[in-house]
């Protein structure tokens, strides 16, 4: 195991090797940045998985967060009946559950999540801790208030993060703009983090607690792969200067409870569209891809599975080795991690609930570094969200938006790595916090 350890442990320069390579400006390389990151990252995992008070932080979230989970699904079981029923559970009234249903039951654990995140804010709890993680991050890694404020608030927020950096949108420099949506994109939000818990909370038993470590760690990832790949070349405004979150609150406690259900409908409406629009055209991609490179291989001699997945899987193999994941379940993860990009997250987990459901992988941390790794919004459909929803805050820099997308996705897919390698490093098996 440890020889695993040590290949995760490796894999962290290559990571960051690999986006010094794809920098837009190799001669600037922000050393305190890369070295305060990388370290923060490795004693946050440390703490987390090999301290025995981390163990227990990390098994109190997990069980809290699971907690919350049962109380979320109290209002699907009332509108849903049986079809809200988690496969071999049974309600009050003796009646068995139908089977997992993605809409009836993990899907509207989102409301009651976006809801309560509401509520925090409202009170003011949210803000603090946020200012907190910020206040680290922008003394540490001497970067922009702006920029470390937005890091900070995507550990518990999705897209509208950067309502909370809002005033300083119009001033911020390209790279400052790249890492908004880099940061955005290498974590996921609160109330969508209930959603991959539900989904694999049976075949991973603290994976709620590891989706939360997943999010704090991916967000100094964040910081050091945008600024690698797009570094700072121009005079942020708030370069060193900690500022305070910009929050529009409710009027009321229950008018802030109406505001987040209504964000979580949207929220649920806007995950169904992408799922019901991109694994449809992920299939027919498949299918004209089936059918011209079955042809093609037949002449050439490959015999190989022509499809979307399997090509990302291929790209993502040499990457997936490198984070840690052993041989033998390397070309199952790679697939996993790589069919993120085009068909979210949310398919990539549950493609990793069944093959760990169904014995596919031999190694447990396997699926431990997949966990981490794919704990992100990094994907094609996510990159055009975030570049709509901060667009829409500040038009001016819609052109600028635009034209650091693509370096922000890579950013973001290298961070969520970087997150899986600092993982693969820490893990045993032995550990109280092991899957498998």
């Amino acid at each position: 195991m440890e020889s695993y350890n040590l290949v995760s442990l490796a894999g962290i320069p290559l990571l960051l090797a690999f986006a010094w390579l794809c920098s837009a400006d190799r001669r600037t390389v922000n050393v305190r940045l890369i070295a305060s990151a990388t370290g923060l990252q490795l004693l946050i995992a440390t703490f987390v998985f090999l301290v025995p008070v981390g163990q227990k932080v990390f098994l109190f979230l997990n069980d809290a967060a699971l907690e919350l989970l049962g109380c979320a699904t109290a209002g699907t079981t009332f509108l849903f009946g049986r079809l809200a029923l988690p496969p071999g559970t049974t309600n009050a009234q003796g009646e068995t559950s139908l089977g997992f249903f993605l809409a009836f039951q993990a899907l509207p654990t989102i409301v009651f999540f976006a809801s309560l995140m509401a509520v925090l804010y409202h009170v003011g709890l949210m803000q603090r801790i946020i200012r907190g993680f910020a206040f680290v991050f922008t003394r540490l890694m001497k970067i922009s208030g702006a920029e470390s404020l937005c890091a900070a608030s995507n550990i518990f927020v999705g897209a509208e993060s950067a309502l909370t950096v809002r005033p300083y949108l119009a001033g911020m420099t390209r790279s400052e703009l790249c890492t908004v949506l880099t940061a955005g994109m290498a974590t996921i939000a609160s109330s969508v983090m209930a959603l991959y818990v539900f989904m694999l909370r049976d075949t991973l038993p603290t994976i709620a607690g590891h989706l939360i470590s997943a999010s704090v760690l991916s967000a100094p990832a964040a910081l050091v792969m945008s600024k690698l790949i797009l570094p700072e070349t121009g005079e942020p405004e708030t370069l060193g200067i900690v500022v305070d979150p910009h929050v529009e609150r409710a009027s009321s406690l229950m008018e802030a409870i109406i505001n987040g259900a209504t964000s979580g409908v949207k929220l649920i409406v806007g995950i169904s569209a992408l799922l019901l629009a991109l694994l449809g055209m992920v299939e027919l991609v498949d299918l004209i891809l089936r059918a011209v490179g079955g042809r093609l291989g037949g002449l050439v001699g490959w015999e190989m599975e022509w499809s979307l997945r399997s090509l990302a899987g291929y790209i993502f193999y040499p990457f997936t080795i490198a984070i840690g994941v052993p041989l033998a379940d390397a070309g199952a993860i790679a697939r996993v991690i790589g069919e993120r990009i085009v068909v979210t997250e949310v398919q990539s987990y549950r493609d990793l609930a069944e093959l760990i459901s169904t014995g596919a992988l031999r190694h447990p941390r396997s699926a431990a570094i997949a966990a981490y790794a794919l704990c992100g919004f990094a994907h094609v459909a996510s990159l055009a969200i975030f570049i709509g929803g901060v667009s829409a805050i500040a038009p001016s820099r819609t052109k600028d938006l635009a034209a650091v997308g693509l370096r922000a996705l890579l950013a973001a897919t290298l961070a969520c790595l970087m997150t899986g390698a600092v993982a693969g490093a820490v893990f045993t098996g032995g550990s109280v916090l092991g899957i498998g």
